[in-house]
């Protein structure tokens, strides 16, 4: 960890710009902020800088990441260009499979994934439109994630895909989903076996914290771990901006809800094994079998060479970090409340998946920062 990151602070007021959390979009910040001359604090209630993008070595020496596989990929070219003076880049394209009908079939669904799970022969993207079309239930505006996987993939691949892997992500039925959480799941008419699409893919050289740490190496930027925001607030008064990345309800004390905003967690159980492979790719899905979503192997991604190899299984829970917004009519309804209230605070400004309570690609959350901080600054 990079020494500043332990520097304890107890003298708030010399600090124009304070940011609360030191995930993407707290550090972009502070790095922006930093190159006007600006004095920036960053608290972090984590022992490390990063948030969930935090990469680390394990015991064994294996670079892992502590809350699972985090892929960098974009079309913005502002964002590329940013990023990429803070590292150097391995090429990598996310390829995932998943484990149906005892057989790895590519996700997204493509040519090659229909032909496996139904014994057909689809040579091109005509007669994968036309399979498509078949199989397709028609739903105008699709109201909930059921409806719209339906309306995408057809009944019968809906159910062996898609159906039990959200129910396990979610703990939820599909209906019970805003149609916007499967609506992200893309379909493929072509060969296509790549994950996302976008013009530049990735993976830093030296790890995402490595990255984060060069963001941050600023005399003008102090930044304080194991630190509870909530505890020490009453003491930060002086400030030109407060950038605020947490939870959006806790600011706010949860005064609209005797509940918090739901959120699905994750259970990462690591397992290191003497030898060089543990599976046939970066990421395998398990929607039907196992209690875990996933397996992630993290040499894939990494590139490393070593004789060892560390994996991860995912184990969803309501427990625990929140990852997942879930996207309910009712926390829709709470979230407004909050979001009205925070656009009418002076020199306090929320950003981030937990202050929007939204999901965020990583690259959105580069470019929403960057964004705000243009917005304010009037770049």
């Amino acid at each position: 960890m990079d020494k500043k990151a332990h520097k304890p602070r107890d003298n708030f007021s010399k600090y124009q710009i304070v940011i609360v959390g030191a995930g993407i979009s707290g550090l972009v910040l502070a790095e922006r902020y930093a190159s006007l001359g600006k004095k920036v604090l960053v608290i972090e209630k984590r022992d490390h800088i990063g948030g969930n993008c935090y990469d680390y070595y394990d015991e064994a020496g294996l670079l892992v990441s502590k809350y699972g596989a985090h892929l960098f990929h974009t079309n913005y070219e502002k964002v590329w260009a940013y990023v990429s003076q803070f590292t150097e880049w391995n090429n990598f394209e996310l390829r995932v499979k998943a484990f149906v009908d005892n057989q790895l079939v590519p996700v997204p669904v493509n040519i090659e994934t229909v032909n496996s799970l139904f014994g057909l022969k689809i040579k091109n993207i005509d007669e994968m439109k036309s399979w498509l079309e078949k199989n397709q239930l028609k739903i105008d505006n699709p109201k909930n994630s059921e409806e719209v996987a339906l309306s995408r993939v057809g009944k019968v691949l809906y159910e062996k895909m898609f159906k039990n892997y959200t129910k396990k992500q979610w703990n939820k039925d599909p209906k019970q989903l805003d149609a916007s959480v499967l609506a992200r799941i893309p379909v493929r008419d072509n060969f296509d076996d790549r994950y996302f699409t976008d013009k530049y893919q990735a993976h830093p050289k030296e790890g995402f914290t490595a990255l984060f740490n060069k963001m941050v190496r600023s005399d003008l930027i102090d930044i304080q771990l194991n630190t509870d925001f909530f505890e020490i607030k009453d003491q930060i008064n002086s400030y030109e901006k407060l950038f605020y990345s947490g939870p959006i309800d806790q600011f706010f004390d949860y005064k609209y809800s005797d509940k918090k905003l739901e959120y699905r967690s994750l259970d990462f159980v690591f397992e290191t094994y003497n030898q060089e492979f543990f599976q046939d790719g970066p990421v395998i899905n398990y929607p039907n079998d196992y209690k875990f979503t996933r397996i992630v192997e993290y040499k894939h991604i990494t590139g490393q060479k070593h004789q060892k190899t560390t994996i991860s299984k995912e184990f969803p829970t309501d427990q625990g970090e929140p990852y997942y917004p879930v996207l309910t009519a009712q926390n829709r309804k709470i979230l407004r409340q909050y979001q009205k209230q925070a656009n009418n605070l002076d020199k306090i400004f929320f950003i981030g998946r937990l202050a929007e309570y939204r999901y965020i690609n990583m690259d959105e959350a580069f470019n929403n920062a960057l964004r705000l901080f243009e917005k304010l600054e009037k770049k």
